[in-house]
This record gives structure tokens, sequence and C-alpha cells, in this order.
């Protein structure tokens, strides 16, 4: 069983930064593919960015393309995502997930085995 928390969300005001962390307790966290996901009121959960199954690569949606980092620490388990010139229209609850197959997609919240509880990123105009 995988555990995913996430944190480092908050209140910041548009063109700053932030930094969210998702903390994972699992014995063999590099073998793991891991992605980051959105949500903003009223719409559709939003791929955001992951790596690939090897975590050689990393990929991102193109509205974050530039501004946002996705990075790992395996040896203290953790993923980050580093977000700078965010935007109001980044204002998202922001989760981690964790994939168990390398046949599943990485854009895909269904690809997707384990999920953490979400960190809220508001972004004021």
């Amino acid at each position: 069983q995988v555990q995913l928390v996430e944190s480092g969300g908050g209140l910041v005001q548009a063109g700053g930064s932030m930094r969210v962390s998702c903390a994972a307790s699992v014995r063999t966290f590099s073998r793991y593919a891991m992605g980051w996901f959105r949500q903003a009121p009223g719409k559709e959960r939003e791929f955001v960015a992951a790596f690939s199954w090897s975590g050689g690569s990393t990929y991102y949606a193109d509205s974050v393309k530039g501004r946002f980092t996705i990075s790992r620490d395996n040896a203290k388990n953790t993923m980050y995502l580093q977000m700078n010139s965010l935007k109001p229209e980044d204002t998202a609850v922001y989760y981690c997930a964790a994939r168990t197959s390398y046949r599943n997609s990485y854009q895909y919240a269904s690809s997707y085995n384990y999920w953490g509880q979400g960190t809220q990123v508001t972004v004021a105009s």
C-alpha cells in the first residue's frame, strides 16, 4: 500500500512562486512513476506534470510548460512541483499520484493507482 501526502500549498500573488511536495510512505519509491494533477472548482481533474516510467524523462501540460518543474528525491521518498510565474488560472487543488504499470499513459488520471489527499493552491490576481 502506498500513502501519499501533499504539502506546501497556500495563497500566493500572481507572478509569484510556490513549491508543493509529495511525501510517499513506500519502501521503494523509485519503482513508482509519479505525476501531478490539479482540479479547479467545477472542472475535471487535469494533468500537470509527470515522470516517464524510467524516470528519465518529464512531461508537462502545455499550460504549465516553462513555468513548472517536476522533480523527485528518491532518497527522501519525496516528489516536488516548483511553480513559478503563477497565474490565477493555476488556482486548484493539486494532487500527487503514483502508477505501478509502464503500460499506462502518464497523462491520464485513470492510469494512476494511488493518490494523495490534495493541497490547495490559490493564486490571487
